[in-house]
């Protein structure tokens, strides 16, 4: 009798052990489902550094942009920058950027034009040198980014012409019409700032500099939804 109790107790304490066992096991989390989506932006700002020693011309409103060189050796540099943040969620995995800018005006044949990072933030101010003399820009406005300011007239650079990487995201030729960049850099960059909004400074277009006469006209934000700049972005978000 005693040996049967005994028989009783360990098989009941053996499948409590299991039972405790099988309660602990947990069933495995559902795999996190993501969405592919696209974004279209057109710049939240930009502006053309023209080289003046004193930081005294800009064109923050102007319904054009500017990258090379002019017939007189006077540079030319695009900016550029998009607001990400309210359009590509917080852990969103970027997978294709390609940003399209339209040509209006140029007398040069194909030049490269290289896509830079820029290190530093920039202002667009009302400056607006209208249709006619643009390629010379007007007088610098509160705010505006010139050669020489990140906002005029009391903020500059560390280099005049702009602080921005050496090496560029990507080049492309621009002849007239539509210029597209598109490179793996660039979609590394867009997911450092969809990641970092805070280092989200936008590019700077330097065209080809080592000769006169390749300079081209852009159209900016200004000119319109149909020939804006414009950044399409292609991205994996939660649903």
């Amino acid at each position: 009798m005693r040996f049967l109790v005994a028989v009783v107790s360990l098989v009941l304490v053996v499948d409590a052990a299991q039972g405790q066992k099988r309660r602990a096991v947990r069933s495995p989390s559902p795999p996190v489902v993501f969405v592919a989506k696209t974004v279209v932006l057109g710049p939240s700002k930009d502006n053309t550094l023209y080289r003046f020693n004193d930081g005294s011309r800009s064109n923050g409103a102007g319904p054009h942009l500017f990258a090379g060189m002019t017939a007189s050796n006077e540079p030319r540099r695009a900016l550029l920058a998009f607001n990400l943040a309210s359009q590509i969620p917080a852990g969103s995995v970027v997978t294709r950027v390609v940003l399209t800018v339209r040509v209006s005006k140029t007398i040069a044949g194909p030049r490269s034009m290289s896509l830079h990072r820029v290190a530093a933030d920039w202002g667009e101010g009302v400056s607006d040198a209208g249709f006619s003399r643009d390629g010379i820009g007007n007088v610098a406005q509160p705010g505006d980014a010139t050669w020489i300011h990140t906002f005029f007239p009391n903020q500059r650079w560390i280099s005049a012409g702009g602080d921005f990487d050496a090496i560029p995201d990507a080049t492309a030729d621009a002849n007239f019409d539509a210029v597209r960049w598109e490179s793996a850099a660039m979609i590394a960059r867009v997911q450092q700032w969809v990641d970092q909004p805070s280092t989200n400074f936008g590019w700077i277009v330097v065209g080809d500099e080592t000769r006169a006469t390749t300079a081209k006209q852009f159209d900016s934000r200004e000119a319109g939804e149909e020939s804006r700049p414009s950044l399409r972005i292609e991205f994996n978000a939660r649903p």
